[in-house]
């Protein structure tokens, strides 16, 4: 890879760095000559562009929220090699995705990409399905991130109170949904204040994300009183795992989702271009740098709390103290074992809660940069209002939307869990195709019109994207594959019934409506 304004690209015009204040940056720069005026406060720097990213990837969130995923199917050998796996080919997805963020540098990310890359005869399709499977893959992640600090927190409130066998406090499906509500308005409040507020917030959380890890990768492992041999973290295979599955690989496979879901959520480094710094040069670097320090980090997670795990059903039981919940679990029972009192583990839980907290913040920021850039483009419905910014050059409208969406989606968990599963599905399928269609038709349409920012993959950016595509591709089926036998309706893995309706939503509203009328990314230089 290298650094370096595309081969063959002519300089820009002088009228573009003429904006007083902006005339060295380079991003202010490119973003005028693709169409746009600046509307966005450019505040930005390259590590809080990072930290926007790394705080939606946040490995306390998804490591923990999912750790029973990857017990239950194949356990610390699918805990830890797994994780490496996805990790390398997130990396490949997200070297693929920087590559066409420097040459593109908008808060439209994907879709803009895809628009500009499919061609002038595809453009406005390709923008179309892409900016949805985005958009709604986005407002997913907010709700699931959200919804399962809810239910941490009443885990939380279980071990509090004395945990399940003590006669602990189980809030009722009702509470879980008020909490998540709850979170979502402090998240809505939070977002609505200026971006140097947020850029504040963001390196917060990116560094209790570092350091929430090392502490308890660390102390967990001392304060339990039995801990696991390494033969047993690096080697052990858990094949019993009550869903009637009894295959190794297919064992493996299904507990690759807790890595993959964790290693989502970079392309906010994207998002948030149009008020970052030299973004040609930064919001790549904001990608890059996000998924490989999570992954670091995320691994010696896993190997900290793995550590501890010494019996894997008794940590799965749903009549343990916590629930069934794995991490909260071990941390409650490493804590009283030790001192008699497990309240150490639940402070233990709150670092995580915390972590979960800016994560949740920082997926609603990036939500509102999508719908921003998304209705300035005349995509949504009010449009008009959805891209409006307020006297601090915030879209408070499209924070709200984003907020009440995320509610709304998490209101399915109220009639049906396997419903609400089914929908959040989308945050890791349908975020991954958003991810994969501007790579595909960079590699396919874009192969020789391709002109590459001062990030440029050389002469490997074609099987690097094509190695990109060929994995989302995989996961797509892979996730897509019964999680458990005998199949019933509650058993049944929605996940491809979910990505299809909205496929099939995307695709009719197009062909009924859309096609008439959506051009793909207008330009407002000149507007009002």
């Amino acid at each position: 890879m290298v650094w370096e304004r595309g081969k063959n690209q002519p300089p820009l015009p002088s009228h573009v760095q003429e904006r007083a204040g902006d005339s060295a940056d380079s991003g202010h720069a490119r973003l005028h000559e693709l169409g746009y005026k600046q509307e966005l406060k450019r505040d930005l720097s390259v590590l809080s562009n990072f930290a926007f990213s790394f705080s939606i990837i946040s490995v306390l969130t998804g490591v923990t929220t999912l750790y029973n995923t990857g017990l239950t199917y194949g356990g610390p050998v699918s805990l830890v090699y797994g994780w490496l796996i996805a990790g390398f080919f997130t990396l490949i997805v997200g070297y693929s995705m920087a590559e066409i963020c420097s040459s593109y540098p908008t808060s439209g990310g994907l879709y803009y990409w895809s628009a500009k890359l499919a061609g002038p005869s595809w453009a406005p399709f390709a923008s179309w399905i892409t900016g949805w499977f985005n958009i709604v893959g986005q407002w997913a992640v907010t709700t699931s991130i959200d919804f399962s600090l809810a239910q941490l927190i009443q885990v939380m409130i279980l071990l509090g109170t004395g945990g399940k066998n003590g006669g602990g406090y189980e809030a009722s499906k009702y509470v879980v949904i008020a909490i998540h509500g709850g979170i979502l308005l402090l998240h809505a409040a939070l977002n609505s204040l200026t971006i140097s507020w947020l850029s504040f917030f963001g390196q917060i959380a990116a560094a209790w994300n570092v350091l929430g890890v090392f502490v308890l990768m660390i102390l967990i492992p001392l304060v339990a009183t039995e801990t696991a041999t390494a033969k047993f973290v690096f080697t052990d295979f858990n094949t019993d795992n009550g869903k009637g599955i009894n295959n190794k690989l297919y064992i493996f496979v299904l507990g690759l989702l807790m890595s993959q879901y964790t290693l989502t959520g970079y392309d906010a480094s994207a998002h948030m271009t149009e008020e970052t710094k030299d973004a040609d040069k930064n919001g790549p670097k904001g990608i890059i740098s996000a998924i490989g320090i999570s992954i670091i980090v995320g691994w010696g997670y896993i190997l900290g709390i793995t550590f501890a795990v010494t019996n894997i059903p008794s940590l799965l039981n749903p009549d343990n103290d916590a629930g069934g919940y794995a991490i909260a679990e071990i941390f409650y029972q490493s804590f009283k074992n030790r001192y008699g009192s497990g309240a150490g583990g639940i402070i233990c839980l709150g670092v995580v809660s915390v972590a979960i907290f800016f994560c949740g913040m920082s997926s609603i920021t990036s939500n509102s940069r999508m719908v921003y850039a998304f209705s300035r483009d005349g995509a949504m419905p009010f449009s008009e209002f959805w891209h409006k910014v307020n006297e601090h050059e915030v879209p408070l409208n499209a924070v709200w939307l984003s907020a009440v969406i995320a509610f709304c989606m998490a209101l399915t968990s109220l009639g049906s869990l396997v419903a609400f599963q089914a929908m959040v599905s989308i945050a890791t399928i349908g975020l991954y195709i958003a991810y994969a269609l501007p790579i595909f038709f960079r590699v396919t349409l874009a192969r020789k019109s391709f002109r590459p920012g001062p990030f440029t993959l050389g002469r490997y950016g074609v099987v690097v994207g094509w190695t990109a595509v060929l994995w989302v591709a995989t996961i797509s089926v892979l996730f897509s594959l019964p999680v458990e036998y005998p199949i019933t309706k509650e058993t049944l893995n929605y996940t491809p019934v979910a990505v299809g309706g909205l496929l099939i939503l995307t695709v009719s509203s197009w062909m009924v409506s859309a096609r008439h009328w959506f051009k793909g990314p207008v330009t407002n230089i000149g507007s009002s």
